[in-house]
């Protein structure tokens, strides 16, 4: 649990719904009309020591002004204050659904200013994957904890899709892709995306290679640059590499040349 997390409360009446989160001399309410997935007009009003810090509509570049709270992926919180930078000030964070197929998680982060003037608002699309703020022990921030959506689709559909582990931090005004700085996180997925994929190997499954792609971007993270190579060329002549999608997408040593690609594109492997 996030030491420093102050978490919504929520509230509902026939008309209109409220998240309320407060912490630090921080209140932040959240209102929206209507009911999932049909709700509007969205709000949030910051007060800081009962002062209005920020009081405006809820947009996104992602869902303009028809998203709605996040309540889709379990144990999601909705809004919160939160440390999100080691020794900077507490934010208030607001987790978004843009609906659609697969699509999209948004979390907006509400930074005050120095200046007093309102709070600026950054926010970041982490695509389907749920995005849960975590204490991982460094200096009581907190990070997002969430899965790479670019491997969503990427060699196989997307049920059969693996996505390797992401965590991104706040400081400095933005998002940051900080996911090796947890290689303990990285070994656990890494191994939970191996026994799937031995898992259906066994039972020669016919769509393993998006569990493959998974394990190979965790490995990579972790420097393992051999061991997956081996692997990969391992399980390719023992004819475990295969595509549900075969017709389209690349199975056996082709879908590996392609996952390189893919790997090095998105900064797992040089």
């Amino acid at each position: 649990m996030l030491a420093a997390l102050f978490v919504a409360a929520g509230a509902t009446s026939a008309a209109a719904a409220s998240f309320t989160a407060t912490g630090h001399s921080i209140r932040a309410v959240f209102t929206y009309r209507g009911t999932f997935p049909m709700t509007h007009d969205a709000h949030l009003l910051i007060t800081v020591a009962g002062a209005t810090r920020y009081d405006g509509p809820v947009a996104s570049k992602w869902c303009g002004r028809i998203c709605w709270p996040n309540q889709i992926a379990p144990g999601q919180h909705v809004l919160s204050v939160a440390r999100l930078e080691r020794g900077g000030p507490y934010d208030v964070v607001l987790s978004l659904y843009t609906g659609g197929a697969h699509c999209c998680t948004v979390e907006q982060v509400f930074s005050p200013s120095r200046t007093g003037a309102p709070y600026a608002m950054k926010e970041f699309d982490f695509g389907d994957p749920p995005a849960n703020l975590r204490d991982l022990g460094v200096g009581g921030s907190g990070v997002f904890v969430s899965a790479n959506d670019a491997f969503a689709y990427a060699f196989t559909d997307y049920a059969a899709s693996g996505m390797p582990l992401e965590v991104v931090s706040f400081s400095g005004g933005a998002f940051h892709n900080v996911t090796r700085r947890y290689p303990t996180l990285i070994r656990r997925d890494a191994a939970m995306w191996l026994r799937a994929f031995n898992a259906q190997s066994a039972t020669h499954y016919s769509d393993t290679v998006g569990l493959a792609a998974a394990w190979a971007a965790d490995e990579e993270m972790l420097g393992q640059h051999g061991a997956v190579r081996s692997f990969l060329s391992r399980e390719a002549a023992a004819g475990h590499l295969n595509s549900g999608l075969s017709g389209i997408l690349p199975s056996g040593e082709r879908f590996v040349s392609a996952l390189y690609v893919f790997l090095r594109r998105h900064g797992y492997s040089t």
